[in-house]
């Protein structure tokens, strides 16, 4: 099954739909010219496409297998990962004094989703490592940041986040994870963590967790956790490796997908206690993981474009190569020619590019919010960033997963048997949904924590970008855009309307809360739909040979996908009353 990086697609929606060309004219990033930029990404879409991608089938065929608490990956996975390291990919976007080189949370995502094009399995390592880059630079002592995040950042270490127990999914406040104070600084860490990502593997010599766990005498709830890194082996002041800490992989899980990245049980403390070393402060560990989840979101909304990718090139190959009745009439014709098979493509196509506008113009706002010229502006930045990342996640993840879907269902019952790789799309893009944050509490944290920002002024703000660009649209009066303009601005007035019914003063929080899984739908729709008609003016405007198909991909989603705007804005304001009352708990009985 051919796969080739997308990198000339990838590079004009982060200049266009990202925003990347207007923030490189207000002095952001000046220095970053889409030569280099160009270079940049595509070195790395030549290593996601010769090195990682044929590891995709191997991982999945093999999964990783466990044995005296040891875990052994795929074959060649350890290869192909100490190569990457050591080209220098693991410190894309860390600081230049711990051997990073310092570039923008923009390339780091285009970096990330192509990772996740080659495979979604191994895309995780890195995507945790960068993760706990990026908190220990902002929250642990210097002694620690000195310690471990070379070793960390040049990729020779890798990291964990060490958050879900078996009581305790989403629901931190119910963490029973113990530390207790060893009295020479450091902590003796005691309990069970499970669904941990690369919690062991054979890639790296060390892997350090990052652990939230609880205090004996500290506030109950969510208030009294604090986060502790816990070296699988203990480290030297000189950074030379030791014995192995009181921890151990118990075991690991047989997933529906994903099958290439262990997913395991850690057992810490079963010998005394699991040496730790707090990060930040005490009983501020969520605020330091938090640091994280900007960036972790936005790489999972990633995820589900990256398999959106995969699975989209492989059925347009597959479409063009398969041949069923007759859309001539004479003789048989490739399925391209039907036109269901044609809807099912364009949507494919569509989807994956609205997601991927989505997902670059939230990263290329997180850096504003860093490097902005004046702290007003990196404020406004920061509000923007936030209100697109739930969007990015959910909304990412989402057409993952009806991409995936409709690639089975194009390859036909070829797609339902494993030997064309259709269906693996389907199961690794299951897991982006529920992990990092599941799409229903993006939806409750963008209705009720990312609305209300600046009293609403963020979200009209973008909002009123998102109708300017419609409006351009409508002016360009273009044969090639059909009634994209109009099929847009009502979108865009759809999700106005809902956001003015959300906001209204004294709405009951349970009515907004019923309403807030279709309202991200429909952010979702407004904001990619505009995504889309920026790269198509965009496009035109610069004499793109590729602006014909930008057109096309943008029209096929404002006639055809964003039209399920009206009807999503009656489920957020009339669809809640169904949720409640009598009725609904007689048919929920069980």
């Amino acid at each position: 099954m051919s796969y080739r990086a997308p990198i000339a697609d990838m590079l004009f929606t982060l200049e266009h739909a990202g925003g990347l060309a207007a923030a490189r004219e207000e002095g952001l990033d000046a220095d970053l010219d889409q030569e280099m930029v160009a270079a940049i990404i595509g070195e790395a879409g030549d290593f996601a496409t010769e090195m990682i991608a044929p590891l995709n089938r191997v991982g999945d065929r093999e999964g990783c297998r466990l044995s005296d608490g040891r875990v052994t990956t795929p074959a060649g996975w350890p290869d192909v990962y100490r190569r990457w390291a050591a080209a220098g990919w693991n410190g894309i976007s860390a600081e230049e004094q711990y051997g990073g080189q310092g570039l923008p949370t923009a390339l780091w995502a285009l970096t990330s989703e192509l990772w996740a094009q080659g495979s979604m399995a191994f895309g995780l390592c890195p995507l945790l490592t960068h993760g706990a880059i990026e908190c220990l630079e902002r929250h642990a002592s210097p002694e620690i940041r000195e310690r471990y995040l070379p070793r960390l950042v040049s990729g020779e270490w890798t990291a964990t986040m060490n958050l879900t127990e078996p009581q305790a999914g989403s629901d931190l406040a119910l963490l029973r994870t113990r530390a207790e104070r060893a009295g020479d600084g450091s902590y003796r860490i005691s309990g069970q963590k499970i669904f941990i990502t690369y919690g062991e593997h054979d890639m790296a010599e060390n892997i350090l967790h990052l652990v939230l766990a609880r205090l004996p005498d500290a506030p109950e709830g969510t208030r009294g956790i604090s986060l502790f890194l816990v070296p699988k082996r203990h480290v030297a002041t000189d950074g030379s490796l030791g014995d192995h800490n009181d921890l151990v992989c118990a075991g690991i899980e047989e997933k529906l997908g994903i099958h290439g990245s262990p997913t395991c049980t850690m057992a810490f403390g079963e010998r005394g206690g699991a040496v730790g070393y707090l990060v930040g402060e005490e009983n501020r560990g969520l605020a330091c993981m938090f640091t994280m989840m900007n960036n972790a979101r936005l790489a999972v909304g990633l995820q589900g474009v990256a398999v959106a990718e995969r699975a989209t090139q492989a059925a347009v190959a597959y479409a063009h190569e398969r041949r069923q009745g007759r859309a001539d009439g004479v003789a048989p014709s490739a399925i391209v020619a039907h036109p269901d098979v044609r809807r099912m493509l364009l949507t494919m196509k569509a989807l994956t590019a609205a997601a991927r506008g989505i997902c670059y113009r939230a990263a290329v706002e997180i850096d504003r919010s860093r490097f902005a010229a004046d702290e007003a502006a990196r404020r406004a930045a920061h509000e923007r960033a936030s209100l697109l990342i739930p969007v990015a996640k959910a909304f990412g993840t989402e057409i993952g997963c009806t991409v995936a879907s409709l690639g089975v269902q194009v390859h036909g019952g070829m797609g339902y048997v494993e030997e064309t790789g259709a269906a693996q799309h389907l199961r690794d893009a299951r897991i982006a949904p529920i992990y990092e944050g599941t799409n229903g509490i993006q939806a409750i944290d963008l209705v009720t924590r990312k609305l209300p920002q600046s009293e609403g002024g963020t979200a009209r703000d973008l909002i009123g970008e998102f109708a300017a660009l419609a409006s351009r649209l409508n002016e360009a009066r273009s044969p090639a855009l059909g009634g994209t303009g109009a099929r847009l601005a009502e979108a865009i007035e759809a999700l106005s309307r809902a956001t003015t019914w959300l906001a209204a003063p004294g709405r009951d929080p349970a009515e907004a809360l019923a309403g807030a899984t279709p309202f991200l739908r429909l952010f979702g729709l407004a904001a990619g739909g505009a995504a889309l008609a920026a790269e198509a003016l965009a496009g035109a405007g610069h004499n793109d040979p590729d602006a014909p198909r930008r057109a096309a991909v943008a029209r096929f989603f404002a006639e055809n996908v964003a039209v399920e705007a009206d009807g999503l804005a009656r489920a957020v304001m009339e669809g809640g009353a169904s949720l409640a009352g009598d009725g609904a708990d007689a048919a929920l009985a069980f």
